[in-house]
């Protein structure tokens, strides 16, 4: 092989680095116009920092050397066109700043992005208010829930106590006020009764009491209409007695009725100070539905000396 032909001997006879050495040399072997040796290669070498990253490549004029370059090309429409130096570029050798480009719909980074920490604190906050408001609503509701039940279950039992409430019992309180009150001067006088005024203390209309009992064959009658009902009553009779304690027979319906009615010296009053003796006394006679005839009179082994101004019924056996 013959150093530097390059011309007569064939391709695998041709040496490229023929220039190197002495017998090429001798033999009219030059370097390549090309770059790095190889005999019509295209040099690209460059300066330190002369070389803009990012920009398009500049086209040469010619072939195999270098010629004006043309104008960069424009990027596509829309797309970013950044410019970044080399690191050699800048004084010092050392790299400088590069400038990073976020998008406008938030970016990497601290601080780039949304606060996701402050969101989510948020959201518990709303969270825990509805809650709260909701075990309130329901407090509050089961609270108006059992005040509504306890008014109606208080109106149920009034109704269901009025529902239950026996006749009878209606009735009594009726009676006790329907059944009638009777005065001295509205009573039958039977005998050697009279009627008088004289004597302060009657509590009968106009002070009037029935006098001069105290005579066999002496008496009151009182004819009572509107008796609900068959049973026993109470027969009150206010009257007034002095020294010793006296009795009446009582009289029902015709029929004598047990003992006598007592007409003691209650008030402890003196002989003959009938204004003190004024006092009260009663009897259980058995009454029969509706008008009932009641007689008080002075009988043999009576007591009679009484002033008698009021008599008055009250159903059942009671005191006062």
């Amino acid at each position: 092989m013959t150093p530097g032909n390059n011309g007569a001997s064939p391709p695998e006879d041709d040496d490229p680095f023929g220039y190197l050495y002495a017998d090429g040399q001798a033999n009219g072997a030059q370097p390549p116009s090309g770059g790095y040796g190889y005999p019509n290669s295209v040099s690209r070498v460059r300066a330190v920092g002369e070389r803009q990253y990012g920009q398009p490549q500049q086209q040469t004029a010619q072939y195999g050397q270098y010629g004006q370059p043309t104008a960069p090309q424009q990027g596509a429409y829309g797309q970013p066109n950044p410019t970044y130096a080399a690191p050699e570029a800048f004084p010092g050798g050392g790299g400088g700043p590069t400038v990073r480009q976020h998008s406008a719909q938030g970016g990497g980074g601290r601080g780039g992005g949304p606060n996701t920490k402050g969101l989510l604190i948020g959201a518990v906050a709303v969270v825990a208010a509805v809650v709260i408001g909701i075990a309130v609503a329901m407090a509050n509701g089961d609270s108006g829930t059992d005040d509504k039940n306890q008014a109606s279950d208080q109106a149920s039992t009034s109704a269901s106590a009025s529902a239950n409430a026996s006749p009878s019992e209606s009735s009594t309180s009726e009676v006790a006020e329907d059944l009638p009150t009777i005065d001295a001067k509205a009573l039958k006088l039977g005998g050697t009764a009279l009627l008088a005024s004289d004597v302060q203390g009657a509590r009968a209309d106009g002070g009037i009491y029935v006098n001069n009992l105290n005579n066999q064959g002496a008496s009151v009658t009182w004819t009572v209409n509107g008796i609900p009902s068959d049973g026993a009553y109470t027969l009150f009779a206010h009257y007034s007695a002095a020294g010793e304690d006296q009795s009446m027979t009582l009289t029902i319906n015709g029929k004598k009725f047990g003992s006598p009615i007592s007409m003691k010296n209650y008030a402890n009053a003196a002989d003959g100070d009938f204004a003190k003796g004024w006092t009260t006394t009663y009897s259980y006679p058995t009454l029969t539905k509706g008008t009932n005839t009641i007689s008080i009179s002075c009988e043999s082994g009576d007591k009679c000396d009484v002033l008698l101004d009021q008599l008055w019924l009250k159903e059942g056996q009671v005191k006062e």
